[in-house]
């Protein structure tokens, strides 16, 4: 059975090359049936199958991925003749083989010379580009003669083509057998009906583990996380072979996946838990249980797989958020979490999440980041991050502003890393994100009702008592409500060096949700009153921005320099300046000082500290 695959390099040549085998590697090495020398190319990268009139891929567990239509592969996947396969550089289009019966083989006439060279590997980019036997032969001439080897071609370059039908020469495909057309829907639209669907398959599966072993009912104190790992795997496995042996599973499936899959459905947090382990993934979002996407370098992309059934999102959930003594349910459809690792969680659940289930997990770094690596992002200068530690340990009082997904909790820990050891610390967050190194540290975490709506304790009442535990420094994880009258209030009594979160487009915006925060506070004061509650607590905000390309930077630090008139007045110390796009979409810019001094600044000069002024500097 012979096909063809389009190859394209990205912003390069294409090239038609035609196959008459059931199936074919691609790789970095010569072993390849298409050998691709490139550093992001894998030794072993992509198995190609054409069986039964079916297009299947499989990623070799390759480094940096095989991608159709531009996600990620996590297993065998059927593919029509429409779809783009990405590998490294490369972009490949696979042409099934013609279903009519070529009219020259269909009473055994001799194939062309070349279609008996088939299974030789075939050179794309810096090497040469032939079919037949051996490691690729030396580059030829400039115009790319054959060779008087027979079956051999060689040429300097990869010739640029447009794929066209077939021509005469090339290799024909052998007739197919009338199995391959069994069941292929016209037009080739639409994926084979002898291909069941994963997800169907997990449900079918999981399904029959429940009757197997009642997992609700297991003692799990008893049997132990492993053992009781041990004994459902062991389950799973049973039935999965009686299925196999039945007929009941595609040919094509991997089963030590399908395994896996139903495992981590029925104990884990399924389909996530590869995404949990994945370190380039910073946020994983299910919108529906067959709806997952995740975050990548600051794009969303579409996971390939899901969840079995809103069942099943549901239960990931209750695993969640039981160890932590919180629950959901139809009277309390929605809950805030952590993960053990502390990544946030949030969920949500019908009535309100009108397509099932919903959740979104924040991950939690496990290599924390600081300031040297923050300026090696592009995300400040090191003018800007020996500002920000001359401020933190002036004691100067910090709100980090900042839209959601920007990166204020990062930078928040980052600021708090400059605190002096010496000094007692009390964090405050719903959810526990914050990891400091030093010592003398209290953590505390709000509280949500219980089931019966008593019992909460929120960051206010925290705020509040963390005034009585003696603290040099409070650190507030986010200001969304009332708090905010109390963090102001507690900068203003003598807790200098405090550090909150908020949720603002700009430094002058933070100020104006300050303001209506305090009056959420539920106290009636005038708006001049708490404006000069904020100028005379705030010393400085730090604007953090995620831009159009994913990136995340320090976008203005601006000092507040107190109340002119009936306006607080702000100015930027710094600030980023974006200047366009790359060619690759990237934005480009460049951090700038205004040139302001802080007012603090020159009181430390009066009282001898030794600070660098050259930070101050315009480029």
């Amino acid at each position: 059975m012979g096909f063809s695959i389009i190859l394209t390099e990205k912003g390069g040549p294409t090239q038609r090359l035609d196959f008459d085998a059931e199936e074919i590697t691609v790789g970095r090495v010569d072993e390849n049936d298409i050998c691709l020398p490139k550093g992001n190319i894998s030794k072993k990268h992509t198995k190609i199958v054409v069986k039964d009139g079916k297009i299947i891929v499989l990623d070799l567990k390759s480094t940096n991925g095989t991608y159709v239509n531009g996600k990620k592969l996590a297993g065998p996947q059927v593919i029509q003749p429409s779809d783009t396969v990405y590998i490294g550089d490369f972009i490949l289009n696979v042409e099934p083989p013609d279903l009519g019966e070529p009219a020259d083989l269909a009473d055994g006439a001799e194939q062309p010379p070349d279609a008996a060279e088939e299974d030789a590997p075939v050179y794309i980019g810096e090497e040469a580009t032939h079919r037949g036997a051996g490691r690729p032969a030396p580059l030829a001439e400039e115009d790319s003669t054959p060779t008087s080897a027979p079956g051999k071609l060689r040429m300097s370059r990869v010739a640029v083509t447009t794929p066209s039908p077939r021509p005469a020469s090339a290799v024909p495909a052998s007739n197919p057998p009338a199995r391959a057309r069994a069941g292929r829907p016209a037009g080739g639209d639409s994926h084979p009906a002898s291909v069941p669907d994963h997800g169907r398959t997990l449900t079918l599966v999981h399904d029959r583990l429940i009757e197997a072993m009642d997992l609700r009912r297991l003692d799990l104190d008893a049997l132990g996380k492993q053992e009781l790992r041990d004994k459902t795997e062991g389950a799973i496995r049973q039935i999965v072979g009686k299925m196999d042996a039945a007929g009941e599973l595609d040919a094509h499936l991997d089963r030590d996946e399908l395994v896996s899959d139903v495992l981590n459905e029925a104990l884990g947090l399924g389909p996530l838990e590869i995404y949990l382990a994945d370190d380039s993934v910073s946020e994983i979002m299910v919108n529906a249980p067959s709806e997952v996407y995740v975050e990548r370098s600051g794009r969303l992309e579409r996971a390939h797989k899901g969840f079995s059934s809103p069942r099943a999102v549901l239960g990931a959930i209750e695993r969640i958020v039981a160890p932590l003594g919180r629950h959901v349910d139809e009277s309390s459809p929605l809950v805030d979490a952590r993960l053990p690792d502390g990544s946030r969680v949030n969920a949500i659940i019908p009535p309100l999440a009108l397509k099932g289930p919903a959740l979104t997990i924040r991950k939690f770094k496990r290599d924390l980041l600081t300031a040297l690596d923050l300026v090696e992002l592009g995300s400040m200068t090191p003018a800007m991050a020996e500002f920000l530690d001359a401020c933190v340990k002036a004691r100067r009082n910090l709100v980090v502003s900042g839209g959601t997904g920007s990166g204020k909790t990062t930078l928040l820990n980052v600021l708090s890393g400059y605190i002096p050891s010496g000094e007692r610390i009390v964090t405050i967050e719903d959810a526990a994100e914050l990891q400091l190194c030093q010592e003398h540290w209290v953590q505390l975490e709000s509280r949500p009702p219980n089931i019966e709506g008593k019992g909460a304790v929120t960051i206010r009442d925290l705020v509040r008592n963390s005034l009585r535990m003696r603290p040099d420094r409070i650190v507030v994880g986010e200001c969304r409500g009332g708090e905010a009258l109390d963090m102001l209030q507690a900068m203003n009594t003598g807790h200098d060096g405090s550090l909150t979160t908020l949720h603002a487009n700009s430094p002058r915006d933070a100020l104006a949700r300050l303001e209506t925060m305090v009056l959420m506070s539920g106290m009636e004061l005038p708006v001049r009153a708490i404006r000069e509650q904020v100028a005379s607590a705030v010393n400085l905000i730090v604007q953090q921005q995620r831009y159009a390309d994913g990136t995340r930077r320090v976008s203005a630090i601006s000092e507040v320099r107190g109340l002119d008139g009936e306006a607080i007045e702000v100015q930027d110390v710094f600030q980023f300046r974006q200047e366009g796009f790359d060619a690759e979409g990237r934005v480009v810019g460049r951090f700038l000082a205004t040139g302001l001094v802080p007012a603090f600044y020159e009181e430390l000069q009066e009282r001898g500290v030794a600070v660098n002024m050259d930070v101050f500097q315009p480029a």
